[in-house]
């Protein structure tokens, strides 16, 4: 089944933000396919989230270029980018709390009601995820895997032309983690999009991502297939051995 509007690459070009004189990262270039998968991992403060921000235009880059397929979609405001098609998730639990899932169903689908094309048919990952039990409860009332699983069905809802998920694992029992799988690939079926994943648990990573690339200090550090990237002593170094200690 083709989706009503496309599916888009992602591309970043010479990327850096700066807060005055501190440097998150500089000169990051990327390049993810309309249907690929990247993994973007690296230890706590190497940039990762604000990329992601920098990429939905949540804060301006300092330099550099984000292209939506051929568009450059650089510095435009969040909801600007949202409506074009880049859809983020976030690491806590990011819904309209006081309104029931369903209500928040139906926002979300509002937001870009514009894209329209055939019913994702939401209702599987729902069931799938123990949602569909709790449709006229309010949100946060949810546990709180039930909280994360609908933020991340909501940016389905949307109809994203491209995903970008802040650690889709964070907060999730591991026995939960493999719903983060699903709804990629629920994602990847029904709309054909591109994802960039930015997570923590290396299992998931390996999992998900055939391509990945690694942020160390504001830099890309390596950048590769998962099982060739975290075998490098240097990613070790980096990150996998601090994630041990």
């Amino acid at each position: 089944m083709s989706p009503a509007i496309p599916a888009l690459s992602l591309r970043i070009d010479g990327l850096s933000k700066q807060f005055g004189g501190l440097k998150v990262f500089d000169g990051i270039s990327l390049d993810v396919p309309a249907d690929g998968v990247m993994g973007v991992i690296g230890p706590n403060g190497a940039g990762k989230t604000t990329l992601i921000n920098v990429i939905c235009g949540m804060l301006a880059p300092t330099a550099g270029k984000v292209y939506l397929g051929e568009r450059d979609v650089t510095g435009q405001a969040f909801h600007k980018v949202s409506q074009l098609g880049i859809v983020r998730s976030f690491q806590q639990t990011n819904t309209f709390r006081s309104a029931s899932v369903e209500e928040n169903l139906y926002r979300a689908k509002r937001f870009n009601a514009s894209r329209g094309g055939q019913d994702l048919g939401l209702e599987e990952l729902l069931e799938e995820f123990g949602l569909m039990a709790h449709l006229h409860e309010p949100s946060d009332k949810l546990p709180y895997g039930l909280q994360k699983m609908l933020g991340l069905v909501m940016g389905l809802a949307a109809r994203p032309r491209f995903l970008l998920l802040d650690e889709p694992g964070a907060g999730l029992e591991r026995r939960e983690r493999p719903q983060v799988d699903r709804f990629v690939q629920f994602a990847r079926a029904k709309l054909g999009c591109g994802v960039l994943v930015v997570e923590h648990d290396m299992e998931m990573v390996r999992r998900l991502c055939p391509h990945i690339v690694v942020l160390e200090s504001g830099r890309l550090l390596a950048a590769g297939s998962p099982q060739e990237v975290l075998s490098r002593q240097d990613v070790i170094d980096a990150y996998l051995g601090i994630a041990e200690e």
